[in-house]
């Protein structure tokens, strides 16, 4: 099938290190054909604006069922991916369709994109969505191939600290954020299967169920890391707001209490989680993403 992958898909895949994205993007179309056709799917089209880290078609199956058909780089790990919505077999997330095929593409049931919990009213989307990330906080498969919070965390520490040579005065920030992760791997309270970016844009509408999670980057590790993305859910609205700072404090509060997770753990994390975004768009000259996260990360 001939095919332009989506701009935003090709604009973030070259704010990426090149390990093998460009030639993924030139053969896109042909990967769709052959993932449908081991599926026995028709592709109707594909999804605009789409995502920064896979392309989405939507596709039919022999006898009328619609679904979706997704494909990422193998540097966004879509076996991971796989392993983690086998293991939740559509409990509070989406449900895989072809649990028997590996090669790198999904299908999955389809959800409705244009309805996702962002386009609720913020207090509403916040409990929907608490509720949802609660039913994916489960024990991790045996023979799990996702990392770990410490794993990922890890790697993102190292470019972090190039990031405080390369700007320092962002240096402060950084320094807190990982005193702050070297606090929190010491002792974490427990060990889930998480989604890994969790976020209200996250969580779709179904027909199954009223909202189902999808595009999980899956981890295993303390409930807080998977919370601590939420928290700063419309960073934006908060940034233009003069009760910022006051309303990014009570939603700590109030999202660790309804989640029962500790509320200290949970602005450690939110604020290695934001210095560690916020320096990413810095490196790769999203000013006004990396500006915006980093004044969220000093309130915290």
């Amino acid at each position: 099938m001939a095919i332009e992958p989506p701009q935003r898909l090709v604009t973030a895949l070259g704010e990426v290190r090149d390990d093998g994205a460009s030639a993924w993007l030139a053969e896109v179309g042909v990967l769709l054909d052959e993932a449908a056709a081991r599926r026995g799917v028709s592709v109707e089209r594909v999804h605009q604006p789409g995502g920064r880290s896979s392309l989405v078609a939507q596709v039919r199956t022999a006898d009328g069922v619609p679904a979706v058909l997704k494909l990422a780089p193998e540097r966004f790990r879509p076996e991971a991916e796989r392993a983690a919505l086998t293991h939740w077999d559509g409990f509070g997330a989406v449900r895989l369709m072809d649990p028997g095929i590996n090669d790198g593409a999904m299908l999955l049931e389809r959800l409705n994109p244009e309805v996702s919990v962002r386009t609720l009213p913020e207090s509403k989307a916040l409990l929907e969505a608490a509720g949802t990330l609660r039913r994916l906080w489960v024990d991790p498969p045996v023979g799990r191939n996702c990392e770990t919070v410490p794993e990922r965390t890890g790697r993102q520490a190292e470019a972090m600290r190039a990031s405080a040579a390369a700007f320092p005065e962002i240096a402060p920030l950084i320094d807190a954020a990982l005193s702050a992760r070297e606090e929190l791997v010491a002792a974490p309270p427990e060990l889930r299967l998480l989604h890994g970016t969790f976020r209200q844009s996250k969580v779709l509408a179904g027909e199954r169920a009223p909202w189902l999670a999808v595009g999980p980057d899956p981890v295993v590790g303390e409930c807080a890391f998977d919370l601590a993305r939420l928290v700063r859910d419309r960073v934006e609205d908060l940034i233009g707001a003069p009760t910022g700072p006051a309303t990014t404090r009570r939603r700590v509060k109030r999202l660790a209490e309804s989640l029962d997770v500790d509320a200290e753990r949970l602005r450690g994390w939110t604020l290695f989680r934001a210095v560690e975004s916020g320096a990413r768009a810095l490196r790769v000259g999203r000013a006004n993403d990396a500006e915006n996260l980093l004044e969220f990360a000093g309130w915290l």
